[in-house]
């Protein structure tokens, strides 16, 4: 049986499908159903849904194969039967494996089974959180439970890093609410606010709620460029100066100072990070997927992390900016485009001549293609262009979005 691991949001809506929180949905919607919910926010059946929910697999999964579900633990959360296959996207009913693990507040991931045996008759207003309530929210919603004479349902629905916060200002929010009830509902936010209040109102209504209060959106204040984390990912040929260009402005802001840099070169992850991964295009994929999650992992943490490997494929690429975002972070993509002549002309390590003489499959610029990036922040062409120049331009860049000072 083939194993997958969803990303993040794909993770979350599995959650919410297994535990009754999308009923009726059993599973990933169908292209018809996706279709119908895009156009008319309806399945095809006619049952109002305001999402389309999809997941994305390998092209190898075919229909009729049974995808186990895993976490980025390696734990094993669900069996996808697939019943179709529409470009990326699959569609099939999934079924529950082991028990899911939790982190932080485990107790508050409760089924909507769950809830609702404990709710008492009556009225139920739920309160979805997407921030902490504040003093006038507070008294809104005690005023409103207090007309309706309904029980007080709130839901934090906890997505990404600021999860445990978001709970924590729930239970909060709780001890000033009385009898009210708290559970944790991990809803990815959808970028159409009107979407996702009608997928907040679906799930709550599948929590028990007879009513439903939209909680205020959280306040973001990412704090000025020179202290948000920071990716700066060159991709070029081999031989284009990407990991010169690289070096030398890790070299630079050392100097200067003011930032923790990390330099990951793309020859020193395979020997150490990715060592054992050949140059198969999945090999390939997988040592950028591995740099990109330990560059993510700095800038977390506000540190500047610089990257240097050929990265030949757009996805990948597309994937990293993903991961680094995600955890709040800014990235820069450089785009080394020096021509494969030379590239070749430099030919330092002897690569090319290799790869020619067929001693190196799969050699990009050769044998296996080099995706040009449409999307990079810089585009740099070293054939004239000295080091000190190729690096004073990623630097000014950096100065100018206030990532260095």
């Amino acid at each position: 049986m083939t194993e997958w691991t969803p990303d993040a949001r794909e993770l979350a809506d599995l959650e919410l499908l297994l535990s009754g929180a999308y009923a009726p949905l059993t599973g990933f919607l169908t292209s018809a159903d996706a279709n119908e919910v895009a156009a008319a926010g309806r399945l095809s059946d006619g049952t109002p849904w305001p999402d389309p929910i999809t997941i994305a697999l390998p092209d190898e999964i075919r229909p009729g194969d049974r995808v186990t579900l895993k976490d980025p633990e390696g734990a094993v959360v669900a069996v996808l039967t697939v019943e179709e296959r529409d470009g990326h996207h699959a569609a099939g009913p999934v079924e529950a494996l082991d028990a899911p693990s939790y982190g932080p507040f485990a107790r508050l991931r409760r089924t909507p089974d769950e809830v609702r045996k404990d709710l008492p008759d009556g009225e139920v207003l739920a309160v979805t959180m997407r921030g902490p309530l504040d003093s006038t929210t507070l008294e809104d919603v005690a005023a409103t439970a207090d007309e309706l004479e309904a029980t007080i349902l709130l839901m934090p629905l906890v997505f990404g890093e600021d999860g445990p916060a978001l709970v924590r200002a729930a239970l909060a929010a709780s001890r000033k609410l009385a009898g009210s009830t708290v559970v944790a509902v991990p809803l990815a936010p959808r970028e159409d606010t009107e979407i996702d209040l009608e997928l907040r109102e679906h799930v709550a209504r599948n929590y028990g709620a007879t009513e439903h209060y939209a909680g205020p959106a959280p306040v973001v204040i990412p704090g000025p460029p020179h202290r948000r984390g920071l990716v700066v990912f060159f991709t070029g040929l081999s031989g284009s100066g990407k990991s010169t260009i690289a070096r030398g402005l890790r070299d630079t802001l050392l100097e200067r100072g003011g930032r923790t840099v990390t330099y990951l070169d793309g020859d020193v992850v395979r020997q150490l990070l990715s060592a054992g991964l050949t140059f198969s295009r999945e090999d390939r994929d997988l040592n950028i997927r591995r740099i990109g999650f330990v560059a993510a992992e700095v800038a977390r943490h506000g540190g500047l992390a610089i990257c240097a490997p050929i990265a030949p494929y757009d996805a990948t690429r597309e994937e990293v900016r993903a991961m680094v975002e995600e955890v709040g972070a800014d990235f820069l993509l450089i785009h080394v485009a020096t021509p494969l002549e030379e590239c070749e002309r430099r030919d330092r390590k002897g690569l090319y001549a290799k790869a020619r003489a067929g001693v190196i499959p799969e050699f990009t610029g050769i044998s296996d293609p080099y995706e040009e990036p449409d999307d990079a922040e810089l585009v740099l062409d070293t054939t004239d262009m000295s080091v000190e120049r190729s690096v004073s331009a990623v630097l000014n860049l950096l100065i100018s979005g206030g990532w260095v000072r």
